[in-house]
């Protein structure tokens, strides 16, 4: 299995698009790998530390994405964000995510990742800051469950000298794991500098995106809460996961 590093251990060699995640808050719980595990596509596993893995709700604003390195799309590329996701390894050994959900604002977007097999949603959703609070809002609305809402707002703290092991484990990940068409999975590789995190304290949270996925909703204070003002991140072509 590869390591967890704070930058690529994979450079991605040709950039198939790109784009920025800004003023992203991060919330995680631990749970047990087996009530993820029935989610997950084939080829596929829960990342486990310490005896578990982590289930997280990422949201921030997106900015700028490109398609190839070629400049940002006006308007359709730039978008808030919410999404519910989980923390992978391959049989090939590369770690990563799998997005339980997505939420984003646009529509376009959302139409054109579904059809790449990246399970967006299309919400009414806001981002909102307040000096070192930052708000993120969202209701769903299509395709459901209509109606879904999460409010979740972080006071942002402190740099992060030298984020724990456990902090490297929700924020390095350098692909996606897809479910393509077939039944196939995909790897999807990115790249980008290290994350500038920031400590973070929660003061709100009223969250159904997570249930929604059909976990269980979450039991009692996360595991970790941070912050960070973002990255610039390059995607290369997506990769088969070959069959177990």
């Amino acid at each position: 299995m590869e390591p967890i590093t704070p930058t690529a251990p994979r450079p991605v060699r040709r950039t198939v698009f790109t784009q920025s995640w800004l003023d992203l808050a991060f919330v995680h719980w631990a749970v047990d790998p087996g009530l993820v595990a029935p989610m997950l596509p084939a080829g596929v596993h829960p990342d486990v530390l310490d005896g578990a893995t982590q289930v997280g709700l990422i949201a921030f604003r997106m900015r700028g994405v490109g398609i190839g390195p070629g400049p940002a799309v006006p308007y359709f590329g730039s978008f808030a964000e919410t999404n519910v996701r989980a923390y992978t390894v391959d049989d090939a050994g590369r770690r990563g995510v799998f997005f339980l959900s997505l939420d984003a604002t646009r529509l376009v977007p959302v139409l054109v990742a579904r059809a790449l097999g990246v399970p967006y949603s299309w919400s009414r959703m806001s981002v909102t800051d307040t000096g070192a609070e930052h708000t993120y809002a969202c209701r769903r609305r299509w395709p459901g469950p209509r109606g879904t809402t999460s409010l979740l707002t972080v006071r942002s703290g402190a740099p992060i000298a030298e984020p724990t092991p456990a902090e490297r484990f929700v924020t390095a990940r350098w692909g996606l794991h897809l479910s393509g068409r077939g039944g196939a999975t995909a790897y999807w590789p990115n790249e980008h500098d290290e994350w500038p995190l920031h400590r973070a304290e929660l003061v709100r949270l009223d969250d159904g995106l997570v249930a929604a996925t059909g976990l269980p909703a979450p039991d009692g204070p996360p595991a970790s809460v941070l912050w960070s003002p973002g990255v610039r991140v390059r995607f290369g072509p997506k990769r088969p996961v070959p069959p177990a």
